[in-house]
């Protein structure tokens, strides 16, 4: 039986918080959608203070963020992108289309066809968060996407260069400086200086993932991204400096950022929740690590590795980091998480800004149902079929149409009929089901 050292903010309390976000949300999608632009404007002044006449990026402007950052600054941001489109590259190889002749002269097949459009959502509001570029108008981009828009807010009072020079490298087509909801909500519903997009991409705070979440079906989404989660799978096979550098990497993120350690070691427990203590001493971001480990962060010690699975997916985190003598049993065992990162040679961090992987990833317990952004999320595939002979209507047509009789659909009936009569010379009665023939008879 798992015990827990350290528990977290209640269901309940989560539960408030959640619905206080949405009312805003719900009242802000309102005022965007009647009032465009106007609206826009004022909810930038409101909680950016951050006002202009566009807020699209001119090229001239663009160029000066580049040209403002260090030469290694871009050698660097070139490196995690030819990652990022690496991997990217080979996943959209991956899935082929495909055309079959199934029955003879019935053809049928799927094509992966890309979006006309993408919206994708650039976090910066508290630390310029430029690898959501990457992770988002790469991938788009590699699918074939042939607009892609992106949106980040002012960092400090102005367009926050790194993050900028990483959307022009990435290849965005339009560069908006805008954040939160109303960044959200323009590129789904359009105003009008900006064209809506067919899908919504890209990590946010709380708001942003709950106006993705109102807007899905007006356009569509990659997942419901909110606060950063991270559970930190350990045994005494590493130290509790190593798991506590882990957990507060990524619960500085922001005050609502979930970081679990769960172990079958209760000494490398409690040594992390020491040495947690002792390196929000010194690490510069512990505002907001603090408030995060205070409220949200759980220590939870299992008795087994069989029990840390089935907590674990339980948990469903966005990261799952696994330190153990064998994580492989966890990548063979897990069925529910955003992502993996195995081995204490790796770690979240690597996945957020660099290895090539997307960070784009589920919380909230969404793991239970989808993974992470990927290049896929940016296609659709799309079936088609093709009858190329008489003989082959007729056959299909037969069934069709007494199973159309079942269902007591003489419509649809009346589509099979019309084709085994012309395609099968066959006499059916209007509206009537096709009598088997030899070759469709039960007992033939």
């Amino acid at each position: 039986m798992a015990n827990w050292l350290k528990k977290g903010a209640s269901a309940e309390v989560k539960a408030d918080a959640d619905r206080k976000v949405r009312d805003i949300v719900e009242a802000t999608l309102a005022d965007i959608e009647q009032r465009g632009d106007e609206a826009v404007r004022e909810l930038s002044i409101k909680f950016d203070q951050w006002e202009r006449e566009d807020y699209r990026l001119s090229d001239a402007e663009i160029q000066a963020c580049i040209d403002s950052l260090s030469s290694q600054d871009l050698k660097d941001i070139e490196f995690a992108q030819t990652q990022v489109r690496n991997f990217a590259q080979i996943q959209r190889e991956s899935m082929r289309d495909v055309e079959v002749e199934t029955l003879p002269g019935v053809v049928l097949g799927h094509r992966n066809i890309p979006l006309n459009s993408a919206g994708c959502y650039v976090p910066g509001g508290k630390y310029p968060l430029l690898a959501s570029a990457h992770m988002s108008v790469i991938t788009a981009k590699v699918a074939g996407v042939p607009r892609v828009i992106t949106c980040a807010p002012p960092f400090r009072g102005k367009p926050a260069p790194a993050i900028v020079a990483a959307q022009a490298l990435a290849g965005a087509d339009a560069i908006y400086a805008l954040g939160g909801i109303q960044a959200v909500g323009a590129m789904a519903l359009g105003t009008e200086s900006i064209s809506p997009v067919d899908i919504l991409v890209g990590p946010g705070n709380a708001f942003v993932a709950e106006a993705k979440r109102q807007l899905y079906g007006r356009v569509g989404i990659d997942l419901f991204a909110g606060p950063t989660e991270t559970l930190v799978i350990a045994d005494d096979s590493v130290d509790a400096e190593l798991c506590a550098t882990d957990i507060l990497g990524q619960v500085e993120h922001g005050p609502d950022s979930p970081g679990i350690l769960l172990t079958n070691s209760e000494q490398l427990a409690r040594e992390t929740m020491a040495e947690i203590e002792r390196l929000l001493q010194v690490l510069p971001t512990a505002d907001h690590a603090r408030k995060a480990w205070e409220n949200f962060g759980e220590v939870i010690v299992a008795e087994s590795y069989e029990e840390m699975v089935a907590i674990a997916d339980d948990i469903a985190s966005e990261h799952v980091q696994v330190m153990t003598r064998d994580p492989d049993y966890f990548l063979n065992n897990m069925t529910n998480y955003g992502a993996l990162f195995l081995g204490p040679r790796t770690n979240v961090a690597y996945g957020d800004k660099t290895i090539g992987t997307n960070h784009t990833l589920p919380t909230k317990k969404a793991a239970r149902y989808t993974g992470g952004l990927w290049v896929g999320k940016f296609l659709k595939t799309c079936t088609y079929q093709k009858v190329l002979t008489d003989e082959a209507s007729a056959l299909v047509g037969e069934y069709c149409s007494r199973l159309c009789g079942l269902e007591g659909f003489a419509g649809h009936g009346e589509q099979a009929n019309i084709r085994v009569r012309r395609y099968g010379h066959r006499d059916v009665p209007y509206a009537g089901t096709a009598e088997p023939s030899e070759a469709t008879r039960a007992d033939g």
